[in-house]
């Protein structure tokens, strides 16, 4: 895509201290081990991975919610102001989160109505009832439903309550974290339809945090795979989805289930390791049923792939099959 990016993210770190045990020393462990990405104007990139793999974290990041450790993010192709500053509490108008849990992310001693003209009055934008009303419209719910109460209303109401909160100051990026887990099967459809929607109404970039590769695979433009806090395979949707290049992605993959069709499952040995005791080289060559003897000395680059020119962090997926078995 020509156009530059609305949001670039360079080598984002985040580094937590932790201690084993009561008397144990102080240990790092590193929640996003320098993730790069990009959002364009309209675009949505799904971000996928298992629980702990640092995607919630790097929604925060790219916000500014949490302090980075290194890289950094550009706002329209400028440095976003440190976080806490005037300037960059101007831009949060134009950037907005969506939270997984919508009953927890609303204020229950507060009406619908009252939380939805809340950004309006925090960023100095006008907060009439007619707005409201129009915001209430815009993500299907009534205008009367102002005056309901957070435990009034259904998972699915609740959910667009919190988007007419987030679109309240007419936001350029939504980052979305996980908008759909909370909610009954049948509701996760008409949210993920109403995002669509809204994205192409609005203008908006998105950030689609999610755990469920068939909701990214419906919403995004381009999906992110991550594995202990690092993006190992990112391309358009059709090509990570159905022709995974990462042994990881494959995996996630095969776990999609196809009514009517049997389908083998790439089933994982063990666990994740663990985050603060990061295996050598690749931080997947404990789990994979690929794994060559550089797999465990040397961590792959996040490199386009030949032929496709899909990004992909595994050396065996960058076309040289002579790498000697690993013992």
């Amino acid at each position: 895509m020509s156009e530059a990016p609305l949001l670039e993210a360079r080598g984002l770190l985040r580094r937590y201290g932790m201690r084993r045990g009561l008397l144990g020393r102080p240990v790092e462990v590193r929640a996003v081990d320098g993730v790069s990405l990009s959002l364009h104007r309209g675009r949505t990139l799904g971000l996928v991975g298992e629980s702990g793999c640092g995607k919630s974290t790097t929604g925060r990041l790219v916000l500014g919610l949490e302090p980075s450790d290194g890289g950094g993010v550009a706002w329209e192709g400028r440095p976003m102001p440190p976080p806490g500053t005037p300037a960059w509490r101007a831009l949060r108008a134009r950037m907005q989160m969506v939270f997984q849990d919508p009953l927890g992310a609303l204020d229950r001693r507060l009406p619908i109505g009252a939380q939805v003209a809340e950004p309006l009055a925090i960023h100095g934008l006008p907060g009439s009832r007619d707005r409201v009303a129009e915001l209430l419209r815009d993500v299907g719910l009534r205008p009367d439903q102002a005056a309901r109460y957070p435990h009034e209303l259904s998972g699915g109401q609740r959910q667009r309550a919190v988007l007419a909160r987030a679109l309240a100051t007419a936001p350029a990026l939504l980052v979305c974290d996980e908008p759909i887990s909370a909610l009954d099967v049948s509701i996760q459809a008409q949210v993920m339809n109403l995002l669509t929607e809204l994205q192409a109404r609005h203008g908006m970039a998105m950030l689609f945090i999610s755990h469920d590769l068939r909701a990214v695979r419906q919403v995004s433009h381009r999906v992110a795979v991550m594995y202990l806090g690092r993006i190992v395979e990112a391309g358009k949707p059709d090509a990570v989805l159905q022709d995974p290049a990462h042994p990881y992605a494959r995996a996630l993959v095969s776990a999609i289930p196809h009514p009517g069709r049997r389908q083998a499952r790439i089933l994982l040995p063990g666990d994740p390791p663990n985050p603060a005791d990061r295996p050598a080289g690749c931080a997947f060559h404990p789990r994979c049923p690929m794994a060559v003897a550089l797999c465990a000395r040397e961590a792959p680059a996040l490199k386009p792939r030949p032929g496709d020119g899909r990004l992909v962090a595994c050396h065996l997926a960058q076309g040289d099959a002579t790498l000697p078995k690993a013992a």
